[in-house]
């Protein structure tokens, strides 16, 4: 067999492949393993290498996962790329696949002007002929003739100028100053995003004077013990003495936990954020700020702050920099928060000429259809089903959790972060149903069937995996033998009852925006599928399943944590803080519960197609 050359890039390493065997085989041989969720039949698009000679024509998987200028340029698959000549394969940096697996550059064309900035400046010491005091002296530096500086800065202000010799970094934003370093730290200034969702707490570290993504990371939300949705949760409130101080308190504590995760991973210090933006749910937000949501229990549903606040890290008990600021985005209503807000800010709906669709799948799906000519808003109560919770076997996006479900002669899956699975994820159930109603398993209105009512047709490998759980049908996705918790990961009439309930409430809100738009679904150029399984959602298992009208399916986009990219945007850019004040302004929202016949259109949804 004829062999060829095969260089793997920036590391140097040199093997000879076979004719005809794949890119990532020759991985394998430099001890190069590649990410291959899907354990290299293509499905799963993580393995893009670049590669320059000769690998032959794009497959059919690759036009699928990369776009023709990505193939273009040099982009494969590399299961799917074939070594046919001497070749050179341009690895991915470990740092920058991490940081694409949670936005596209979310810096990407923005003047940098963060919320917080930086200024090092040499400043003339005290003399009899200056005799300014210290305050003017720095305020001067910054070019403001005055403004009232907190007592805690002034103390600190005399030993900090005269012990690094009147140099110091001016930390400040648009308002003034807001603290001062010895010496030249302009180099050391980060940002925070929180995005702060019902079922799990995302959080990002950002460099903001580089722009660039350094960590992102996700925490359960330990709130879901005092109820697992916002209705529960506001019932907590409203029945527990202490019920705001407990669940404001456990975020808190949840979120200076994912800090010092974000920290680890980034190897950066906490007294080095000085900004952070937080977006999220309006009661969300209202929990955050210790602020009491009950109003948000009762119709018309008002909360007690629709406008975007600023306060100090210190005084919500965050472990930031004791001078850095933390800046809450504004909501448009009662349930739709400022994570709307900054989907918009990242999908750019306000400034589209086309009529474009965002949905933020979550525990509270959020949605919005419009243009920059008018945009229309509103909340689905999905439930807590697409991100793995209250499914038997659920859990978020996270390692270990199947989040793709494929059919060959058998059930096969793919599992972030490879190995055992330890559960399911969103992604995965909505994949796994829609096999099921594809082989005719699963009929319309969700009934797992017996073996007896099953057509002939069917594989004896898929009736095999039929059981009975708890009185019901259930279908075995993985046996215990091959997870890593050793316990059976099943699909249970009860998960696709959960699931129908779920994508019944977003198929109904589609439709009751498209009304109020005054346009048929198909008129939507664009499909924006955000929320934490947006970036493994398959667009062909969504329209199987209902979740998505019938013709969009060529239309979506996956979006990612849109939310979050919203949130940097914000962090990055005043421009974008004062953006997303005017969309809070724009955006009419549209209450669901008050459209005519929602209900009826609800339960009609319910069904699969």
């Amino acid at each position: 067999m004829k062999k060829y050359r095969v260089v793997f890039k920036p590391k140097g390493i040199t093997v000879f492949a076979g004719a005809g065997s794949t890119v990532m085989e020759a991985a394998q041989q430099a001890g190069l393993p590649l990410e291959a969720l899907c354990g290299g039949m293509g499905n799963c698009g993580k393995c893009v290498v670049r590669i320059a000679g000769g690998a032959g024509k794009p497959s059919a998987e690759e036009k699928n996962h990369l776009a023709p200028e990505e193939l273009k340029q040099g982009y494969r698959l590399a299961c799917r790329a074939k070594v046919g000549g001497h070749l050179e394969v341009f690895l991915p940096d470990p740092s920058e696949t991490k940081a694409k697996g949670f936005f596209k550059e979310p810096g990407k064309g923005l003047k940098l002007h963060p919320l917080v900035e930086k200024t090092y400046i040499r400043l003339a010491p005290p003399s009899l002929e200056d005799q300014a005091a210290d305050s003017s002296r720095v305020l001067q530096g910054l070019g403001l003739k005055s403004q009232n500086l907190p007592p805690s800065l002034c103390r600190k202000l005399p030993r900090t100028l005269r012990e690094a010799d009147f140099k110091v970094t001016l930390i400040h934003d648009e308002r003034g100053l807001l603290g001062v370093e010895p010496g030249d730290t302009t180099a050391r200034n980060l940002g925070l995003v929180f995005d702060l969702g019902t079922t799990t707490l995302a959080g990002y570290l950002v460099d903001l004077t580089s722009g660039k993504l350094l960590a992102g990371d996700a925490v359960h939300n330990r709130q879901a013990a005092h109820g697992a949705d916002i209705i529960t949760r506001l019932a907590f409130v409203r029945r527990e003495k202490d019920g705001l101080q407990i669940l404001h308190r456990v975020l808190i504590d949840a979120l200076n936990e994912l800090v010092e995760m974000l920290l680890g991973k980034a190897n950066c210090r906490g007294e080095d954020i000085y900004a952070s933006v937080v977006v999220g749910n309006t009661c969300m937000q209202h929990l955050f700020l210790g602020l009491d949501p009950s109003s948000l229990a009762y119709t018309p549903f008002v909360p007690v702050l629709k406008e975007g606040v600023t306060v100090s890290a210190a005084e919500m008990g965050l472990k930031l920099n004791e001078d850095g600021l933390v800046h809450v985005l504004p909501n448009i209503a009662g349930f739709v928060g400022s994570d709307t807000v900054a989907v918009i800010l990242s999908t750019g709906l306000d400034r589209s000429r086309a009529t474009k669709l965002a949905i933020d799948i979550g525990t509270n799906g959020e949605l919005v259809l419009g243009s920059r000519e008018r945009l229309l808003a509103c909340s689905a109560a999905a439930g807590p089903a697409f991100e793995g919770a209250r499914i038997s076997s659920g859990m978020r996006a996270a390692p270990g959790a199947i989040n793709k479900v494929f059919l060959r002669d058998d059930i096969a899956f793919s599992v972030i972060g490879g190995g055992k699975p330890e559960g399911i994820c969103g992604s995965g159930l909505i994949d796994a149903v829609a096999i099921l109603l594809e082989t005719g398993i699963v009929n319309k209105r969700g009934k797992i069937l017996s073996p007896g009512e099953l057509d002939p047709s069917i594989s004896p490998q898929l009736i095999r995996r039929l059981l009975r759980h708890q009185g019901a049908n259930a279908f075995l996705l993985v046996p215990a033998s091959q997870t890593a918790h050793r316990r059976p990961i099943l699909i249970t009439q009860e998960d696709i009852r959960g699931l129908q309930l779920a994508k019944g409430a977003i198929a109904a809100a589609i439709q009751v925006l498209c009304r109020c738009y005054g346009v048929q679904a198909g008129y939507v150029e664009e499909v924006f599928l955000a929320g934490a399984f947006g970036s493994y959602l398959n667009p062909k298992s969504a329209l199987r399943i209902g979740l998505i009208p019938p013709g969009l399916g060529e239309r979506i986009t996956p979006a990612g944590n849109a939310a979050g990219e919203g949130g940097i945007k914000a962090l990055l850019s005043r421009r974008e803080i004062k953006r997303a004040g005017k969309l809070a302004e724009k955006v009419e929202h549209v209450e669901l519960a008050a459209f005519p016949g929602f209900y009826e259109l609800f339960a009609a949804e319910i069904d699969f197609p």
